[in-house]
């Protein structure tokens, strides 16, 4: 392989996922996607393996490809597509389940095939996909991420199936999803811009097809996943050999005030890494089970920041990577244990540990713990169509926002303040888009100083939301690192833990981390998100 053509396929199979972000933030509709980046979007090889993803969200490094492969699964097997019948060109399959490839419900993928240009009969080439955490997708609560004792409680469940066949939407599947949840005008709206993202992926890569020739663009993909493979297996080298264990908590499940721990054993054995997570708790009543997608997620994103910007985001990084998630655990969670806040903390916590074993063996490399929550915050209620309109009428809305923290210390400065961390990728929604959307005034937005944890290089801050409600409304919340603070390393101090709280008529009250309240017209929700761990003793 020429290396300098290699470099140029690189770019070229890099560029056509960011092009395909870039459309999908300006079609869609809901300020989760357009304001705070909630996506992620890819391209995958016949066999469903990840040949580039763009830098949108680290929890989807995992889970995407298994999206894929429940897809390939359920319309490319003989015995399989006779009943569903095969894929074809101009189809584009939905799914959301997370037992089939899935994360959690919100997140909704769309899988387009991509045939070779002009081919007859049709050649399947790969696949353009996209995943869009959506704000409602129905459920006993609004949003979509209760604390829910069964997944069929927190929304509807979508199997792989064509939502569009032949380039025609299924009016079928297409009306029955939006007829399940409560704001059908933006998820309509936010669906078409995954469409089109995935259509222009699919146009990109056949513009690709055209001018290079599928034998070339083919070997090219294949040789950039064993190039990935490579530079990971030089990374493992690095790492001294040996194993190395580490454990964390989750504070609760939402349901049991006891703490979940997470365990982990990684062992280094010249270029390739074991990763087990057996002696981790088992899987829980409440919403933050994972599955196994999710820790896949977080193992390959821990090595990919070691591994360094340049090298390609494919699904080579693995390869060198045993992991192993006992079925059953909240790692690898059976059906049908809810999941909601699997994906968004559990996630985080898996990043933890993985984190704080590998310090072991590479002191000078690994940070301090950060804040280890994503503060999953959600509002849904009814808000008047016009000034004056009495309560209780009006147009449904969802608000859902993942609300930032402090970073750990690391071995060379302190952590950044009011960041979103590791899983999530995000970013906030502005204040303007927030009240110009939804009937909310956002009365304090400001750091938390002196929230990270001291040490030679200190922890960065958390922040502080404060959002009025105009009329009633339902919150939810799924946070974690309120009872036990970030971690810090080499003798830094631990990072100050987060605090939810109620302010009505000027009382503070304080709530859970996990669970849902009613909220008074008026009430202000504060969030009070974690400061990260220090790094190092205080001088």
């Amino acid at each position: 392989m020429n290396p300098i053509r290699l470099e140029i396929f690189k770019h070229l199979f890099a560029a056509i996922p960011d092009e395909m972000g870039a459309l999908l933030r300006r079609a869609s509709y809901s300020p989760n996607i357009k304001e705070r980046l909630d996506f992620s979007c890819a391209l995958f090889d016949a066999q469903g393996v990840m040949i580039a993803q763009a830098a949108h969200i680290p929890v989807h490094l995992g889970a995407m490809p298994l999206s894929v492969q429940a897809v390939i699964q359920r319309f490319q097997t003989s015995e399989v597509s006779k009943d569903f019948g095969s894929l074809m060109p101009g189809d584009a399959i939905i799914l959301n389940d997370p037992y089939s490839g899935g994360s959690h419900l919100p997140d909704i993928t769309l899988v387009s095939p991509v045939f070779l240009p002009s081919s007859s009969p049709p050649f399947l080439f790969g696949f353009a996909a996209s995943r869009a955490h959506h704000a409602d997708v129905g459920g006993m609560k609004p949003g979509s991420m209760p604390i829910a004792r069964e997944l069929f409680q927190e929304g509807l469940i979508i199997p792989p199936v064509k939502l569009v066949q032949g380039g025609e939407i299924n009016r079928d599947v297409w009306d029955l999803i939006l007829a399940n949840v409560r704001t059908p005008d933006e998820r309509a709206g936010d669906l078409r811009a995954q469409l089109a993202a995935n259509a222009r992926g699919a146009a990109r890569l056949q513009d690709m097809i055209a001018r290079y020739g599928a034998a070339e663009v083919t070997a090219y993909s294949q040789e950039l996943l064993a190039y990935t493979e490579r530079l990971t297996r030089s990374l493992i080298r690095t790492i001294p050999d040996g194993t190395y264990r580490f454990e964390d908590f989750l504070d609760d499940d939402g349901v049991v005030d006891e703490p979940v721990p997470i365990r982990v054993a990684v062992t280094i054995a010249g270029d390739a890494a074991k990763v087990d997570f057996t002696g981790s708790a088992p899987q829980q009543r409440g919403s933050v089970n994972a599955v196994r997608a999710i820790t896949l997620s977080a193992v390959a994103y821990v090595f990919r920041c070691l591994l360094g910007l340049d090298a390609p985001s494919n699904a080579g990084a693995l390869r060198p990577i045993e992991v192993i998630t006992p079925e059953g655990s909240i790692t690898n969670a059976r059906r049908p244990a809810p999941v909601a806040g699997g994906n968004v903390e559990t996630s985080q916590r898996i990043t933890d540990v993985l984190l704080g074993a590998l310090a072991q063996a590479l002191p000078d490399s690994i940070p301090a713990a950060s804040q280890g929550t994503m503060n999953n915050t959600l509002i849904g209620g009814l808000s008047p169509r016009k000034r004056g309109e009495p309560e209780g009428g009006g147009v449904a809305y969802t608000y859902y926002e993942t609300i930032a923290g402090g970073m750990g210390g690391n071995p060379h400065g302190p952590g950044g303040s009011a960041r979103q961390v590791h899983m999530t990728n995000t970013l906030n929604t502005p204040v303007e888009a927030l009240e110009y959307a939804y009937p909310f005034l956002v009365e304090r937005y400001e750091i938390r100083r002196g929230s990270g944890g001291a040490g030679r290089h200190r922890g960065g801050d958390g922040v502080r939301r404060d959002i009025r409600v105009r009329y009633p409304a339902e919150a939810s919340l799924i946070a974690d690192r309120r009872v036990r603070g970030p971690y810090g390393l080499a003798g830094g101090e631990p990072g100050s833990t987060g605090e939810n709280v109620i302010i009505r008529a000027g009382v503070e009250i304080p709530i859970p981390s996990k669970g849902s309240v009613d909220l008074e017209a008026g009430d202000v929700l504060s969030i009070r998100t974690p400061g990260g761990g220090g790094w190092g003793k205080a001088e």
